[in-house]
């Protein structure tokens, strides 16, 4: 897998996070795994949908799971990070 895309999709969900008012999980093992699962999933199923999330087939069923997914800001909120983990309050 392409470090360099690796380090470029961390460093975007990173400006996300800032722009939204949470952080990335301070783990940086654990966001590399679930960079690397959101990009497994988009060469697989073409859309980087959240590794903790099923993928179905059915796009429009699936649109919703796409990170940042539609849940994350509640789940933030609720349980202080995203169910993945990728996201921190």
């Amino acid at each position: 897998m392409d470090d360099k895309k690796i380090e470029n999709l961390i460093e975007s969900y990173k400006k996300y996070a800032e722009a939204n008012g949470f952080r990335l999980n301070p783990d940086e093992k654990v966001v590399e795994r679930l960079v690397k699962g959101l990009l497994e999933n988009e060469k697989k199923y073409g859309a980087r949908y959240c590794p903790c999330r099923r993928v179905t087939g059915n796009k429009e069923e699936d649109k919703p799971k796409i990170c940042p997914c539609k849940w994350h800001q509640e789940e933030i909120e609720r349980d202080g990070h995203c169910f993945c983990g990728l996201f921190y309050k």
